[in-house]
């Protein structure tokens, strides 16, 4: 049940000084904070972080964003992708992250509830995205502003484990005890 997810504070979180205010919400959730940096990350790091096969992903999500907000387009659901994701890639390269390793009693699930959907117009208030972030991701996509969500989580078990050996190394890592473990996790 203890996991460990990475989360990322994106250029425009940086940018807007939103760092200490969304790595103090994690940490007054009892989400402990087991590693961080800042990293301003070049093309080929991005690349390996977001795999150009997820444009076929991005494609198809625009392209029903797209359609939902009544828009036309006449670009493929390919093109639609490949652009979304070299707009991601430029954005998430243009000025520094704080990258950073979480660990806690559910810390993947609880994480991503509490960054909120992936698309701002999305979250709930209360979210990081929802109280920071506005733009949808269709909006991002149209506009070529590439996904300024202000952070990145984890989705899933395996990304984490895949995200966290590509962003840290394992001496990077540190292990203590918070004060309040008594209380997560009894010890």
């Amino acid at each position: 049940m203890i996991e460990r997810t990475l989360v990322l504070i994106k250029p425009d979180g940086v940018q807007r000084g939103l760092a200490g205010e969304i790595l103090g919400r994690f940490e007054k959730r009892g989400i402990k904070i087991i590693g961080m940096k800042m990293v301003h990350i070049n093309r080929d790091f991005a690349e390996k972080h977001y795999p150009k096969d997820m444009a076929k992903m991005f494609g198809k999500k625009t392209l029903e964003g797209i359609k939902e907000f009544g828009l036309n387009t006449n670009k493929s659901e390919r093109e639609l992708g490949e652009k979304t994701w070299e707009d991601l890639i430029n954005f998430i390269t243009e000025s520094p992250v704080v990258a950073m390793v979480l660990e806690g009693v559910h810390a993947i699930k609880n994480v991503r509830a509490m960054v909120g959907s992936t698309s701002p117009h999305e979250a709930l208030p209360g979210t990081i995205r929802g109280d920071y972030a506005h733009a949808s991701m269709t909006y991002s996509s149209i506009t070529g502003t590439g996904g300024r969500n202000v952070v990145h989580a984890s989705a899933s078990a395996e990304d984490a484990k895949r995200e966290i050996a590509l962003w840290f190394k394992p001496e990077e890592l540190h292990e203590y005890k918070r004060a309040d473990e008594f209380h997560t996790t009894g010890g």
